[in-house]
């Protein structure tokens, strides 16, 4: 499992052995969701409004690392780069 960043007292996770679509884990008090990486969106769970936005921002922003550590955790699943829209 890679931590690639923390916002407030929220962690951002790639897990290894995860189901596509590429997807990161937003963890903290009282969130949990799944966050696909190609668009930024709410998979599963649910993000407060305000912390979203700085989630999302990160996410565009990051998205080069967040496809190596999908792709890093998850050599068995395609990569994010095929899973694009």
């Amino acid at each position: 499992m890679g931590k690639l960043a923390t916002i407030g007292t929220v962690r951002i996770i790639v897990q290894g052995r995860d189901h596509n679509p590429p997807h990161f884990h937003v963890k903290g008090p009282g969130v949990n969701a799944l966050v696909r990486i190609d668009p930024v969106a709410v998979l599963r769970g649910s993000v407060p409004s305000g912390l979203w936005a700085e989630i999302a921002a990160w996410a565009v922003a990051n998205r080069a690392t967040l496809v190596a550590e999908w792709t890093r955790c998850n050599p068995e699943a395609p990569s994010a780069e095929r899973q694009a829209p």
